[in-house]
């Protein structure tokens, strides 16, 4: 399997559009294509999915072992033989401790990379820009740039003629498009599957890439530097029970992947189900999971779907073993304050209010160790991003000792009544001391 690894020297460059015009330019052209994202997004992979027609999983430099991304670039070698993988922010940006950023994947994985430089702000100094990408690091090989939001003919000519000393090669210029951009919110774009004319805005973007990039020349480039060898099988996060019911709405959508994917290996069989379609967990579930997503969005419909909170009473009754992540925590709670100060009662499982009336941003890679009672067995990874604040906790036990990427301890977090539990924690991997 042959590969790029999309990048650009920092977040707002255009990459995520260049992506996704590739994945479905290249499919449509007849390559074998799958793609991954870079980090612990949980929002992008569903418009690399729509794209590229096929599942979209994460790689993550920081918080997966390199044998789990290795594992999981051998799965997705088994569906394509083209890996597309798009970076988060800058090439060179990894987490507080100054590692996991995408040139640190790039070089688990062997993938050349491709370097989108916005234009729109500069001229000749885009030369110096790319030089210094490209000999930052020498075990990192800046194969070429895509020149995006470039204003004009001679805007791009001032580009190439500063450029073609460097000996750089440019794979594509793509001029400034509205129709290219993606609306976003507080943790990032809308979800794909909130855009009414997704497909519209791949089909687009495809057009473009197709006329604007030389897509026989970024082939060529990924053909000279096959995906390292991968590795076979990974030890992975065990399932939560053999029969899991996993919440998954517009208000619950942000799962990973590989999760589910090393739950099904296995041998736990997993069933979906949607609150906001006031679903309830399948009631033969020994473990429900709600995850991360949206509540607040959605909090007058959740507070009233009536078979969904019978559902999940009647799990908790009968001792499934419960875990909500971030939202799903929210949801767990007895109630969640809407940004207009409005209450909405939650499931009531645990003894917490959460509000977005005074928002304030938790983001960062997280280090877990799962207290006594957790229902996890070993230190994991995780991912922390929300703004919400926590109103009340009332008597409950805690779940995890969380440190953050510098070692520093955060102290204890998240809440357990038996066997419903909850955290912020975005669970990832195994910690590597723990394989």
């Amino acid at each position: 399997m042959s590969g790029l690894l999309i990048a650009a020297p920092a977040s707002g460059s255009g990459k995520t559009t260049v992506t996704l015009g590739l994945a479905r330019a290249l499919a449509d052209a007849g390559v074998r294509l799958v793609s991954g994202k870079a980090g612990p997004d949980y929002i992008d992979p569903a418009f690399h999915a729509a794209a590229s027609r096929k599942p979209c999983l994460n790689y993550d430099p920081w918080a997966m072992r390199p044998e789990l991304i290795r594992a999981n670039a051998a799965i997705q070698g088994g569906e394509g033989d083209f890996l597309l993988v798009e970076a988060m922010m800058g090439l060179f940006d990894g987490a507080a401790d100054g590692t996991g950023a995408p040139a640190d994947l790039a070089v688990t994985l062997g993938l050349p990379v491709v370097l989108v430089v916005d234009c729109s702000r500069m001229s000749q100094s885009v030369a110096a820009l790319v030089k210094g990408y490209t000999d930052f690091r020498g075990d990192v090989r800046v194969a070429g740039v895509i020149l995006n939001k470039v204003g004009s003919a001679r805007h791009e000519a001032m580009l190439r003629g500063a450029l073609e000393a460097s000996g750089i090669e440019i794979f594509g210029v793509l001029g400034s498009d509205p129709a290219l951009a993606l609306p976003e919110r507080h943790l990032g774009l809308v979800q794909a599957g909130e855009h009414g004319a997704l497909e519209t805005f791949i089909t687009h973007a495809a057009d473009v890439v197709t006329r604007c990039c030389n897509l026989e020349r970024l082939l060529a480039v990924a053909a000279t530097r096959p995906v390292q060898p991968p590795a076979p099988s990974a030890l992975r996060l065990p399932p939560l029970g053999q029969r899991i019911a996993i919440a998954q709405d517009q208000a619950f959508a942000f799962t990973y992947e590989h999760l589910l994917m090393g739950w099904r290996a296995a041998g736990a069989s997993l069933a979906f189900f949607s609150p906001l379609a006031d679903d309830a967990p399948a009631a033969d579930a020994d473990a429900v999971y709600l995850p991360g997503g949206y509540p607040e969005l959605h909090a007058a419909t959740l507070a009233n779907a009536g078979r969904f909170r019978q559902g999940m009473q009647d799990a908790a009754r009968r001792g499934a073993r419960i875990y909500g992540e971030c939202g799903g925590y929210m949801t767990l709670g007895e109630a969640l304050v809407a940004a207009d100060g409005s209450r909405y009662g939650m499931l009531g499982l645990l003894p917490l209010v959460t509000s977005f009336a005074e928002r304030r941003r938790h983001l960062g890679y997280r280090r877990v160790r799962p207290l006594a009672g957790s229902g996890f067995a070993a230190p994991m990874t995780a991912h922390e991003f929300h703004y919400s604040t926590v109103v009340h906790e009332g008597e409950a036990d805690r779940l995890f000792a969380v440190t953050d990427a510098m070692g520093e301890d955060l102290g204890e977090a998240g809440l357990r009544r038996g066997a419903v539990s909850g955290s912020y924690m975005h669970l990832i991997d195994l910690a590597p001391e723990a394989a």
